[in-house]
């Protein structure tokens, strides 16, 4: 029987919008507020879906302490109280947009859990703004 756990976390991070070709005043103009030069910091939510058959002994999808580690170890050591741009390697030549930061944890976590298991992560950036990734449509 197919079935799917969810694992909440937060990571607070600062990041700066910007493509390092363009001048401060067309950053300001594609990104906004986000591309001021000393950079920002978002609060983030962030909710890890797997997706799998419920095993027959145990009763889990997945055990959730072990996803709990694999997310405090990829994902909270790497990104909390950090600058995005700065302090990170993932980011050095990635915009660390809500989508982009969505996608890097994505294949941060897909090297660690078993490919039987489908992945779905939902990031908040504030409560009112969140990406979904992969985006298929089945994530409330």
């Amino acid at each position: 029987m197919k079935s799917s756990i969810v694992r909440k976390a937060q990571f607070n991070a600062a990041h700066r919008l910007f493509i390092k070709d363009k001048t401060d005043q067309e950053n300001l103009e594609i990104f906004g507020k986000c591309a001021y030069p000393n950079y920002h910091g978002h609060n983030y939510e962030l909710h890890v879906k797997l997706s799998g058959e419920i095993d027959s002994e145990t009763g889990f999808v997945y055990d959730i302490a072990k996803l709990r580690a694999i997310i405090d170890e990829e994902i909270i050591e790497n990104y909390d109280h950090r600058n995005l741009n700065l302090d990170t390697e993932d980011f050095k030549n990635i915009i660390p947009t809500v989508e982009n930061i969505a996608v890097v944890i994505y294949n941060r976590l897909r090297k660690k859990i078993e490919n039987q298991f489908e992945i779905q992560i939902k990031l908040y950036e504030t409560p009112r703004n969140y990406t979904i990734y992969p985006d298929q449509n089945t994530f409330l």
